[in-house]
């Protein structure tokens, strides 16, 4: 019966899983699309751009 249980948990774990990632991916999703379409994308690309022009020389 202990056996039973185990796989029960580890059924409903997978679901839930799935679920967390698509949640992540949501979120991800999210931030690209701020910054991609708002200034703040636009400052944030163009101080890595000039730390880069900076360390390249």
């Amino acid at each position: 019966m202990r056996i039973k249980g185990i796989q029960r948990l580890s059924a409903d774990d997978r679901g839930q899983t799935s679920v967390e990632y698509l949640g992540i991916i949501a979120v991800v999703v999210a931030i690209i699309l701020v910054l991609t379409t708002t200034d703040f994308g636009t400052m944030i690309a163009t101080a890595i751009t000039n730390q880069i022009s900076r360390i390249t020389g």
